[in-house]
């Protein structure tokens, strides 16, 4: 059964664990993922960019596939299902529509008025139906799906106006991470993070989760980020495990066979990430 994340958030927030966010990107991906995370009976994020949604083959696609995984696969860990960056108010409907069952409103390039504008029209659709939101202040580094950024850092009175003004779930303030593999060392404002956490008393979002030295990882979610965002991690050793395979199997053209080379690699990245944020039989 699919849910939303705002009660798996407050637990983790409260209990100062991070449920993790896996990106999906097929079917086998996202089974490998389920597998894992109900063996190790942890609450989990699929999260589904919009260029991961066109590579499906739709909104409906996607939310098809997981529902069926989690019904075959017998999975009683809470899963939510999260449209990953919405760049639009039409991007969260489609995804809403479709039997998302949460969506982040990503209009952190705007002015902040901009920004809260927005996040405002995707909170009170949301709402009606019970679907968790989530929006950023600032800007996350690096490129995702195409789109690079440079690191804006977000300020805490733009955090508290947005939190107050549109009564989102969860905020992921941008405090000096990532998207895609870092150059040089990750130098996040956990000062700052505390700070708004302290202040907004709602769980914070990682973005950039990849990368990120263990021991940073464990201060964040102390200074009070209860979701963290991993996609990078799992297709670098996925594409590792399988460029070994056809070195090993010049010959072999089963697709079956040379997706499948990469199951052990994601389930150990995703094990790992299990027992670093805490969400261990967490579900």
């Amino acid at each position: 059964m699919l849910v939303n994340m705002n009660e798996m958030l407050i637990k983790a927030f409260k209990e100062k664990y991070a449920v993790p966010q896996f990106n999906i990107n097929n079917l086998e991906w996202t089974k490998f993922i389920l597998e894992e995370c109900q063996q190790n009976n942890s609450p989990v994020i699929l999260g589904v960019s919009e260029g991961a949604v066109k590579y499906f083959g739709g909104y409906k696609t996607v939310t098809a596939v997981v529902r069926s995984l989690i019904e075959e696969l017998k999975i009683t860990v809470p899963v939510a299902l999260h449209l990953d960056h919405g760049s639009s108010v039409e991007s969260c409907v489609k995804a809403i529509a479709s039997g998302f069952t949460s969506v982040m409103i990503d209009a952190s390039k705007y002015p902040i008025e901009e920004n809260i504008r927005i996040t405002n029209e995707v909170v009170k659709i949301a709402k009606k139906y019970k679907i968790s939101v989530e929006a950023e202040v600032g800007a996350v580094g690096g490129a995702e799906d195409g789109v690079a950024n440079e690191i804006k850092f977000a300020t805490i009175e733009e955090c508290q106006e947005l939190v107050k003004k549109t009564n989102i779930d969860c905020l992921a303030p941008a405090l000096g991470s990532v998207h895609g593999l870092y150059k040089g060392e990750p130098k996040l404002n956990l000062a700052r993070m505390m700070e708004i956490s302290t202040i907004l008393s709602i769980p914070l979002v990682l973005h950039g989760g990849t990368g990120i030295p263990d021991e940073t990882i464990k201060e964040s979610i102390k200074c009070g980020i209860s979701k963290i965002n991993i996609n990078t991690e799992l297709q670098v050793v996925w594409a590792l495990a399988v460029r070994e395979f056809l070195i090993l199997y010049d010959k072999e053209y089963d697709p079956r066979k040379i997706i499948n080379a990469g199951q052990s690699a994601i389930k150990k990245a995703v094990l790992d990430k299990i027992v670093l944020f805490g969400s261990y039989n967490k579900g």
